[in-house]
């Protein structure tokens, strides 16, 4: 019997300062915090035993906020509490993010040691001047021995984000930031265009001559597809590219569909054919977890057709695309509309399709916001054509075969099963 796979993550809040351009939930100035958050969140793991026995764990992702400033010490005790209570594979991927500003080599060591083997660093630009326009505490140079010091301590797993699109930012400040970064060799990176959120610092000037228009941000991403293919470094979704083998397994639980369960405040899960999420309030969600009351700010079941949708829109996301057959498994709905949208795309130069796979092009990426938004209303169109019964949920997610889990023996953290 193939066993069912889930992705783990948890959220840290806590930070040293607040980015111009943060809209993640992070807190700054409550260190005193900590310490009864740590035992909230590890109280959480292990009330979440019993269902965490049905599945076996096969990625653990811990990001925030700032993790590394978290501390290291913190960081392994909750992944200890994780493979005590849960049954963790020996080959998971296991992810922290860490700021250049925050971790050190000895950090880095006790994590590779307790199993810690992929390093998500926040690196952003190489120009020191823009890294402290919106708030960084790091310049490049430090980048340079984080990356350093992470492969003294035994990583072979790096990912270097990126963003471009930030204040006063120019085409070969962004041309610059990717070339140093690719001398780094990292096996993973992250391009992600700056997007201006109500409530950030940033906010108030997202109309500046300063901040890069739509046309140079455009650029930008056109930009880097291109140079990371000519490096090696293969499209896999929107805003990730990785070496052959190095795309993160954690991420693409949430493209593929996968189940994933978080643990922390404003942490997301969907597991069973349900989406839940924890109260976005670190002192809400510790004292619920320590005070023994619920902590589940929203959840839903995922019908039939919200499970279509989110195929389609998930799946859109990545260079695999989406394929009719694979719709068909999950949704009894035609596909004829969305099909004569998608081949207008391939006339304009949005999309592609290889054998019975759809994807979009770099240049539909940078519209696939919008495209996605009407391949989704001409789905809703076809169902309110429908006139057989619906199928009814069962409610349990669905799984294709793109999803299979692999068969075989697995070796456990905590033993062999």
């Amino acid at each position: 019997m193939v066993e069912r796979r889930l992705g783990i993550y948890i959220h840290i809040p806590f930070c040293a300062s607040k980015c111009a351009y943060c809209d993640f939930y992070s807190l700054v100035g409550c260190d005193n915090m900590i310490p009864k958050y740590q035992r909230a969140l590890t109280a959480h793991i292990r009330e979440a035993s019993p269902q965490l026995q049905g599945y076996l764990i096969d990625s653990v992702y811990i990001g925030g906020g700032t993790p590394s400033y978290y501390g290291a010490a913190r960081l392994i005790e909750i992944f200890d509490t994780l493979k005590k209570y849960g049954r963790v594979l020996m080959s998971s991927e296991v992810t922290v993010e860490v700021n250049p500003d925050s971790i050190t080599l000895k950090d880095m060591q006790k994590l590779r040691k307790a199993g810690f083997n992929r390093l998500s660093i926040g690196a952003q630009s190489a120009n020191d001047g823009i890294l402290k326009s919106v708030g960084r505490l790091h310049n490049f140079a430090k980048v340079e021995e984080t990356v350093e010091n992470a492969r003294a301590a035994g990583f072979e797993n790096v990912s270097l984000d990126l963003i471009y699109g930030l204040p006063s930012q120019t085409r070969e400040d962004w041309a610059d930031t990717l070339t140093r970064s690719l001398a780094l060799r990292p096996e993973h990176m992250s391009c992600y265009g700056l997007k201006i959120e109500e409530g950030t610092a940033l906010y108030p000037f997202k109309d500046s001559p300063f901040i890069p228009d739509d046309d140079l941000q455009a650029d930008m991403y056109l930009y880097a597809v291109d140079e990371l293919g000519r490096h090696g470094y293969r499209q896999y979704e929107v805003s990730n590219f990785a070496k052959r083998g190095f795309a993160s397994r954690h991420n693409l639980k949430y493209w593929q569909m996968g189940e994933y369960m978080g643990f922390g405040a404003a942490a997301h899960s969907c597991v069973s054919g349900q989406r839940y999420s924890c109260v976005a309030d670190m002192q809400a969600y510790t004292e619920g977890i320590l005070g023994g009351r619920s902590v589940v700010d929203h959840a839903e079941n995922v019908t039939d057709f919200e499970r279509a949708g989110e195929y389609l829109m998930l799946g859109l996301r990545t260079t695999r695309g989406i394929s009719e057959e694979e719709y068909y498994a999950l949704f009894p709905c035609k596909f004829d509309m969305a099909r004569e949208l998608m081949e207008s795309y391939i006339s304009h130069g949005w999309m592609v399709k290889n054998e019975d796979r759809w994807s979009f092009t770099p240049q539909g990426f940078l519209l696939s916001n919008v495209l996605i938004g009407e391949i989704l209303d001409a789905q809703t169109k076809q169902r309110m054509s429908i006139v057989s019964p619906w199928k009814q949920d069962s409610g349990e997610a669905y799984q294709f075969s793109m999803f299979a889990k692999r068969p075989g023996e697995v070796q456990l953290f905590n033993g062999i099963t």
